[in-house]
């Protein structure tokens, strides 16, 4: 990938998606990772499900 096509695929890419950093212990994080690959599923898919739960909580 050429430098200005990936350049440009970021900038868009931050147009369209945003991120959620947080700081949790090391042991919590761990816990919660060994639960996830249990289920299937990964932290990206999780924090989305939990981000529809409380905005449909809302109306």
């Amino acid at each position: 990938m050429a430098p200005e096509s990936r350049a440009e695929y970021f900038r868009k890419r931050r147009e369209t998606i945003g991120q959620l950093n947080v700081a949790v212990s090391k042991e919590r994080l761990n816990a919660l990772e060994e639960k996830l690959k249990r289920k299937g599923k990964t932290k990206t898919q999780w924090v989305n499900e939990k981000i529809d739960e409380e905005l449909s909580q809302e109306k």
